[in-house]
């Protein structure tokens, strides 16, 4: 498998939302959106992050906790600003708490849920089957396996719904917008659309990494009490999430053997979280780039380009 990957680091990141993309710089992140008309509208904001400028942030493997949990909060935040201005509202103050207490609500039930598909219930499946396999060993390593292959099985099932098919194509077209800057490319449509839609900082990376993690990490920590050990891979999350973004942190911004091997499952696990977007798709993608980020100073200062 032959990806062409990003080869600089930007500094820019995003995700998908509803009929939209959503791109942050620093502190600000624009969210832009295809309406009903036909129109693209963008909204640009500021977002404070939890612990700005605490020393916190500079700690590897502690960092990254503090980088998920706001990547979340950012998530839903932009997820509740693209289906406002896709049904083109105006939002009040009183719908803006609305829409913070409903993305709060979202997230714990997501949270939730995820917690129960993709930990408690690989735990007593592989408890179950403590009865055929007498290895402890071996158990890890089978309720990790059914980990991924839940969240296989719920990725390839959404990708069934036709909302969810075009939310991966503005997905696609966010990688594809941030590919094309990275490599050094003019962001126009034609380059963006022969850009990779794979990337090294995805999310869905990210979601494997954890997995992988948590594998690994369980397979050495044990504690014979049934419950207590259900806990503690719910409670280990935080040191998950931790490790996890060092590696992922660490695959953005190399491309040596090691990086490439350690990438290859996660770049498999987007072509089921990707698409192939169309032009407009890719317009959006565009459109939420220049809202917050120049990339014409980017290719001046990172390869010695200028444009007229």
């Amino acid at each position: 498998m032959r990806v062409r990957t990003a080869g600089h680091y930007s500094g820019i990141g995003g995700l998908a939302v509803l009929e939209g993309v959503m791109m942050r710089n620093r502190d600000k992140y624009a969210v832009a959106v295809r309406g009903e008309n036909g129109d693209v509208s963008c909204r640009v904001e500021h977002y404070r992050a939890l612990l700005e400028g605490s020393v916190l942030l500079r700690i590897p493997f502690v960092r990254g906790i503090f980088v998920f949990i706001d990547s979340m909060r950012l998530s839903f935040r932009s997820m509740g600003e693209s289906t406002e201005m896709n049904g083109e509202q105006e939002e009040s103050k009183a719908q803006g708490a609305l829409t913070g207490i409903l993305s709060g609500l979202m997230f714990l039930v997501s949270f939730a849920l995820a917690i129960g598909l993709f930990i408690v219930a690989p735990f007593f499946i592989a408890r179950y089957l403590v009865t055929f396999v007498r290895s402890e060993s071996l158990l890890s390593v089978i309720e990790g396996g059914l980990r991924i292959l839940f969240f296989v099985l719920y990725v390839l099932v959404i990708s069934s719904l036709k909302d969810i098919r075009r939310l991966f194509g503005y997905h696609g077209a966010e990688h594809k917008c941030i590919n094309c800057i990275e490599t050094g490319k003019e962001l126009t449509l034609e380059n963006v659309r022969g850009s990779s839609r794979l990337h090294k900082r995805c999310g869905s990376s990210f979601v494997l990494f954890v997995m992988l993690v948590s594998i690994v990490l369980f397979f050495f920590i044990r504690v014979e009490h049934i419950a207590l050990r259900l806990l503690l891979r719910i409670a280990l999350l935080p040191v998950i999430s931790g490790i996890s973004y060092e590696l992922i942190r660490l695959a953005g911004r190399n491309d040596n053997i090691i990086v490439k091997v350690l990438s290859a499952p996660g770049f498999a696990m987007q072509y089921l979280t990707t698409r192939e977007p169309d032009d407009e798709m890719i317009e959006v993608g565009i459109r939420s780039v220049e809202a917050v980020f120049d990339w014409k100073e980017y290719h001046k200062d990172t390869f010695g380009r200028e444009y007229a």
